[in-house]
């Protein structure tokens, strides 16, 4: 159970974030882009109505999201204490802040409902609006890493807090802008508005990722401090996936900016409708990603603070190391024999058994996907495209493999019972999600690619890989020890950053003109490719 609550946590820490963003995000970008009481804004009700839709709804959601963390807490506090943890949960730092974020995030509820719904272009109202967000705000400060420092805590609350900031004005501009080109699509707002929103907002972005660097740049020397921390521990490792996809969206960011200031030197309205949409979409699939990612960060701790659990480079580096993927798996008998050392509260200590198990698990999958990934490039010459296009079949062959391979304690291999083993372990709950995902995303890819009308099915598979790279920078290994911990995670993040790229790349073939569509596809299963070969070379770290 209280793997389960952990893990949950994690993602609807990341669930928080994005309907902050939303939110918070929204407010910005009426404050600083649309700006609705200018007397030159040539807005109509559609217009404001949506923007303000987008806000309202961040705000209703964030509220169910703050509750919802805190029942979450109690819940696992009662479960590891075997008792309620009231009345002393009412004094702890996490229930004040929660409780206040959730208070004034219905507060903005009520007040965007009753008034600013009514009063969309007064510029008081706005400003009371972002009044009312200033303690919703302010009152993170007292849930992150920061608050518990006993050295420059201030200074370390306000950075977090302003970085969020920041983000949230990114991330919330970006959703707004989709809000905008669907009233685009339906020729809802007037043609000249997409264009000088788009540039409106690309100033709005350069502040925003400015105030991130600034910010971020201190917290991350604060909390880390060494090369091997920044590369040794599970705080450095998601801190450089975050880098690397940030370094991925800003690339998004820089062609719409271009596009834009071509459209204002040619007047072509070409690129701006047929790609820079769609670009911005990927961008968002890897902003949320991001949030996803920072809301794992949060449950890590410092690198400094742990300087005796950390990995070296080199052992960083075995653990990518080519070798010959194993082929042979020990009996399921000798696995459950030693299964009592894996899971024992002192020690920890895995079998022989137990290690071959998983790494035969994990190279036998890397083969699965080196496989489909070679025929899926294939698939994009017409000699082979007739027969290579059914690459996606293996999916499915690579789910029914990891149901009775991942935990073979559990059913149908080992003697836990199904639903026992699933909804009391968090580790294994994890594998059940990935492994049906797999098995779906096989599925609806292969129908995708061989009808001749598939509607909205090609859209599932970007969707459901961009979900599981989620689901893999929020993986986590409960019960073993830190730095094997760490060592297993930096397989699975970068798994992450390159499922993230499957995604993208998918989406923007679906959505592109050529030559795009076609560069953008062979990237996507490039990315396949190489998430099959860190799997093939896998071995269990034992420290």
């Amino acid at each position: 159970m209280e793997g389960i609550a952990n893990y949950l946590d994690s993602l609807i820490g990341g669930v928080d974030l994005t309907f902050y963003s939303i939110t918070i995000g929204g407010l910005m970008w009426g404050l600083f882009v649309l700006r609705p009481w200018d007397e030159n804004a040539n807005y109509n009700n559609a217009l404001l109505e949506k923007t303000i839709g987008l806000i309202y709804f961040g705000s209703k959601a964030l509220v169910i999201t703050q509750l919802s963390k805190i029942g979450l807490k109690i819940w696992l506090m009662a479960v590891t204490l075997g008792k309620s943890p009231f009345p002393a949960f009412f004094q702890t730092v996490q229930f004040q802040a929660g409780l206040a974020r959730a208070a004034f995030a219905f507060g903005l509820f009520l007040f965007i409902k009753h008034s600013l719904y009514n009063n969309t272009r007064s510029k008081q109202h706005w400003l009371t609006a972002i009044a009312i967000i200033a303690p919703l705000v302010m009152a993170a400060a007292w849930l992150v890493h920061g608050a518990s420092r006993l050295e420059d805590r201030g200074l370390l609350m306000t950075l977090t807090v302003s970085h969020q900031l920041a983000a949230a004005t990114w991330v919330g501009g970006i959703f707004q802008i989709l809000a905008i080109w669907r009233l685009k699509k339906r020729n809802a707002i007037s043609v000249e508005l997409w264009p000088l929103l788009l540039k409106r907002f690309s100033i709005v972005g350069i502040w925003a990722v400015v105030g991130l660097l600034i910010t971020g740049t201190p917290l991350a020397w604060y909390y880390i401090r060494t090369f091997q921390g920044f590369i040794g521990a599970g705080y450095g490792n998601l801190l450089m996936v975050k880098i690397m996809m940030m370094g991925l969206a800003l690339g998004f960011a820089w062609m719409n900016r271009q596009a834009v200031e071509d459209y204002f030197s040619s007047r072509s309205l070409y690129v701006l409708t047929t790609r820079v949409p769609y670009y911005i979409e990927a961008e968002t699939l890897i902003l949320l990603t991001i949030l996803f990612t920072a809301a794992s960060l949060a449950s890590q701790p410092p690198s400094v603070d742990i300087p005796h659990l950390t990995a070296t480079w080199e052992e960083v580096l075995n653990m990518f190391h080519p070798r010959i993927p194993r082929w042979e798996s020990p009996t399921h008998e000798a696995l459950i024999a030693g299964e009592a050392g894996r899971v024992a509260i002192v020690g920890q200590v895995p079998s022989e058994a137990a290690t071959a198990w998983s790494d035969y698990n994990h190279n036998i999958s890397g083969i699965f996907l080196t496989v489909m990934s070679f025929f899926a490039m294939l698939s994009y010459r017409d000699r082979f495209h007739h027969w290579a296009r059914y690459w996606p079949v293996g999916f499915m062959g690579l789910g029914v493999f990891l149901f009775f391979r991942s935990d073979a304690e559990s059913w149908p291999l080992g003697p836990i019972g199904f639903w026992d083993s699933t909804f009391n372990n968090g580790e294994i709950l994890q594998h059940r999600i990935a492994t049906l995902l797999v098995f779906v995303l096989g599925w609806f890819e292969t129908r995708a690619r061989v009808k001749d009308d598939p509607g909205i099915l090609p859209f599932f598979f970007p969707l459901l890989a961009a979900f599981g790279g989620m689901m893999l920078l929020a993986h986590s290994h409960v019960g073993f020890e830190a730095k094997t911990a760490f060592l297993i995670q930096v397989g699975h993040t970068l798994m992450g950053v390159f499922s993230l790229i499957l995604a993208c790349g998918r989406w923007l073939e679906l959505k592109l003109d050529s030559p795009g569509k076609n560069i953008a596809g062979f990237i996507s299963v490039f990315a396949l490719f190489q998430i099959g070969v860190i799997l093939m070379f896998y071995r269990e770290p034992l420290y």
